[in-house]
């Protein structure tokens, strides 16, 4: 006799006050701001949290999903909140078809130690291919995740649709509980045994990281079942982690760790090469892209030196134009690439992946 599935449950996630994110703007403290080029057309001068409600196209093949016809609205001008913290619908337009959606609160300008408040190109990308592969095959179906450099969380939220238990990892409170706010407003996207954490994961700290056994420990830290869990992930995810040397060091440390454990992982890598004139080059280059490429070995390598300066991962570029763009609203544009990444374990890398 076959035995009877679980009782249906929530999500596990952690619940957070809303508050309001502010940037000061005055005399010689003013920072240095920035934004997205998908906040292009919001409301100037808005300093505190934004919502929008991306769309995505749901294929009329797919017939295995909840689908609604949702109301797709400009990425800006979306939902905005007053003072209250109420909800403001400030202009709506109706779309044929079948649509989903997802609620994302964030920033629409920052100072560059909070861009992970803002909603990024790339990580609609990683968005575009997370939901190719969940609407046509079952490789996300039950898997464990992590998402490093989680930013809004987009993309972590948009796969817990699928996978059994997502990491979604940024560094700062700020950063974190915008997250966990994220994952509050839309607790509806995931599956029914689906478990979503939001965790700190500092690449400046070694991994494993220190975890707590009790409910007195920081809101974010991981506990030890936690940190199994996440040795037992089969795909990492990361979206515009790339664009400065340093960074991108301790970025590549941290996953050489989590890869080198556990069991075999895959990193799904989304970046936007991001052009300036360099002095150094006397030329417009890509800035941190030549670095990012020094720490890959073409699949196409046979063998791994053993020497302590050998490249340990192995990349493919993915061909977007494979992947439809299923998230209405941003331009993709020319400057995104998507990258599938594999630790080296041995001295014989492993053949070439499918899609």
């Amino acid at each position: 006799m076959e035995a009877s599935p679980p009782s249906p449950s929530y999500p596990e996630v952690e619940r957070v006050e809303e508050t309001e994110t502010t940037i000061t703007m005055s005399g010689s403290n003013m920072e240095d701001l920035v934004m997205s080029e998908v906040h292009l057309g919001c409301p100037p001068g808005v300093s505190g949290p934004h919502l929008t409600r991306f769309t995505y196209l749901i294929p009329p093949e797919v017939d295995s999903m909840d689908a609604i016809e949702d109301e797709a609205i400009s990425p800006c001008k979306i939902v905005s909140e007053d003072e209250d913290g109420d909800l403001i619908v400030t202009r709506r337009t109706r779309l044929c078809g079948q649509f989903g959606g997802v609620t994302i609160r964030h920033s629409i300008t920052s100072s560059i130690p909070r861009v992970g408040l803002q909603v990024w190109r790339a990580e609609l990308v990683l968005a575009d291919f997370v939901l190719h592969k969940m609407f046509l095959s079952p490789e996300f179906d039950g898997i464990i995740s992590i998402e490093l450099g989680s930013g809004t969380g987009l993309v972590g939220i948009l796969l817990a649709f699928a996978a059994k238990i997502v990491f979604i990892t940024d560094h700062g409170n700020d950063i974190l509980d915008n997250c966990a706010k994220n994952i509050e407003l839309n607790l509806g996207l995931f599956g029914r045994y689906s478990s979503v954490h939001v965790r700190e994961l500092d690449w400046q700290e070694p991994w494993p990281p220190a975890y707590e056994n009790n409910d007195g420990g920081k809101r974010y830290s991981w506990t030890s079942s936690e940190v199994e869990d996440a040795n037992k992930a089969s795909v990492l995810l990361a979206a515009d982690v790339i664009y400065s040397d340093d960074l991108t060091d301790a970025f590549f440390c941290t996953i050489e760790k989590l890869m080198s454990q556990g069991s075999d992982k895959v990193l799904y890598l989304a970046l936007e090469k991001r052009y300036n004139f360099s002095l150094h080059d006397l030329d417009v280059v890509a800035n941190g892209y030549s670095h990012f490429r020094s720490y890959l070995r073409g699949e196409e390598s046979e063998d791994v030196e053993d020497d302590s300066s050998s490249p340990r991962f192995v990349g493919r570029r993915v061909d977007l134009s494979t992947i439809p763009q299923y998230v209405q609203e941003y331009e993709r544009g020319t400057d995104v690439e998507l990258w599938q990444i594999k630790y080296v374990k041995s001295t014989t890398l492993q053949p070439p992946w499918k899609l």
